[in-house]
């Protein structure tokens, strides 16, 4: 069974950065699927962040556009998240997901796949 497993979660002071990767643990054709990331913050719904299609097109929440960078490594099979200038709402654990269906896109999917989550803390 598919396994998504992410990193590069931690503490960081509000204005810094980090990147969040996600590799999927068995044979898996990562080229033709939609892939995302979601967080969610204590007392919080989850939410989508961002959406990458096979083709490289990407969409994202307002609240991180400009800030956050999807993208993907076909050839590893690993998904990114750059998180710049990071704000103390930012605060949340962080799933990779796979299959985002019907349409790629951040919101109102429906997810084939989830990763176990990677703490994201920000402090102010």
């Amino acid at each position: 069974q598919l396994q998504l497993v992410e990193s590069g979660g931690g503490s960081v002071q509000a204005g810094g950065s980090l990147r969040l990767s996600c590799t999927a643990s068995a044979a898996y054709d990562w080229r033709i699927h939609c892939m995302g990331w979601f967080r969610q913050a204590p007392g919080k719904e989850r939410e989508g962040v961002a959406a990458i299609d096979s083709d490289g097109s990407t969409n994202y929440a307002d609240s991180v556009k400009g800030r956050f960078t999807i993208s993907r490594d076909n050839a590893k099979n690993t998904l990114y998240l750059q998180m710049n200038s990071l704000k103390p709402e930012d605060t949340a654990m962080y799933y990779c997901a796979a299959e985002l269906e019907p349409n790629c896109y951040y919101s109102d999917v429906d997810v084939g796949h989830w990763g176990q989550g990677t703490q994201v803390t920000v402090l102010s």
